[in-house]
């Protein structure tokens, strides 16, 4: 491992596509010993003899049980929205005044949540966009890796972005450094609120609901423009021009992958929902903006994770 960076040993917390993802970079790029997944008592008698394959090719992960680790440089938290509050009490032993977080999880309120648990001061944020993979079972696919966007608010001190960019840049890690990082989380979120949902609710691919002149796209494309209302009464210029930008961006994906939301409902789990349409319905009525595209996702979903195992 290399002993020049200052990031010499990260943790990730999530052990899905992202988590699989990042963690499969690192280790590639430094060694076995420069990663690890800390995870609680029951997922570490699952884990911890467990083999993963990335793309066919079988890999092997260091596991740690959350109780008998130690704190790390940089935490990367990987879960889905509903396991955040779980995962604050599985990292809290691998986070002390120097390490460093990110949150690769959809939506723009974690890395609130995770800052008023650990504080603000060594927090990157970062957006994940343009990745295809998926993960089913031991199985992570993926077609393109995407980028991860890096930044902090205007005005932040920026010296635990270079540690990351330092490390990302040893390893190959795609990312950029966005000079305005909560515009990008909101226009992700934006795509997030279109394709997601709507793959999920119309059990439908990348193909199917980007293809105009559907009630699937109109949906996809309705949800979209209620993020951008309710972005704009929050300060955040989102436009029309940066819709188009995403669409396009989903035009290079796989046409028959699915994004995470609609994997959770395949796999029987429950969806990210209210981290998506619960949040646009909560900003809009605290600006008293009607989004029944929204309100008619969030009811749908609700209905059908019903049926959910």
């Amino acid at each position: 491992m290399s002993k020049s960076i200052a990031i010499k040993k990260t943790a990730i917390i999530g052990m899905g596509a992202l988590g699989l993802l990042y963690g499969n970079q690192i280790q590639e790029g430094l060694s076995s010993d420069a990663v690890s997944f800390i995870v609680d008592k029951d997922r570490f008698e699952k884990y911890k003899e467990k083999k993963f394959t990335i793309c066919g090719e079988e890999k092997h992960f260091n596991i740690e049980l959350s109780d008998e680790a130690k704190p790390a440089d940089l935490v990367i938290v990987a879960v889905k929205y509903n396991a955040l509050e779980s995962a604050l009490d599985t990292m809290k032993n691998v986070i002390d005044d120097h390490t460093i977080i990110i949150s690769v999880m959809n939506g723009i309120t974690s890395e609130e949540i995770i800052g008023k648990r650990y504080g603000k001061k060594n927090i990157v944020y970062s957006v994940a966009q343009g990745m295809d993979a998926m993960r089913f079972g031991d199985a992570l696919n993926y077609t393109k890796m995407g980028e991860l966007r890096l930044g902090v608010k205007n005005g932040d001190d920026e010296t635990s972005l270079m540690k990351v960019k330092e490390l990302f840049d040893t390893v190959n890690m795609p990312y950029t450094i966005d000079e305005d990082i909560i515009f990008r989380m909101w226009s992700k979120f934006m795509l997030n609120v279109g394709i997601n949902q709507t793959c999920m609710m119309y059990e439908t691919t990348y193909s199917g609901a980007i293809t105009p002149g559907t009630e699937v796209y109109d949906t996809f494309v309705g949800a979209m423009d209620e993020v951008i209302k309710i972005a704009n009464a929050e300060n955040v210029m989102l436009t029309e021009k940066d819709k188009e930008i995403y669409i396009n961006i989903l035009k290079t994906l796989d046409p028959n992958g699915v994004p995470s939301m609609r994997q959770d409902s395949m796999s029987g789990r429950k969806t990210e929902v209210d981290m998506f349409a619960g949040t646009v319905i909560e900003i809009a009525k605290k600006h008293g903006i009607p989004v029944p595209v929204n309100e008619r996702i969030y009811a749908t979903v609700k209905k059908m994770e019903e049926t959910l195992a």
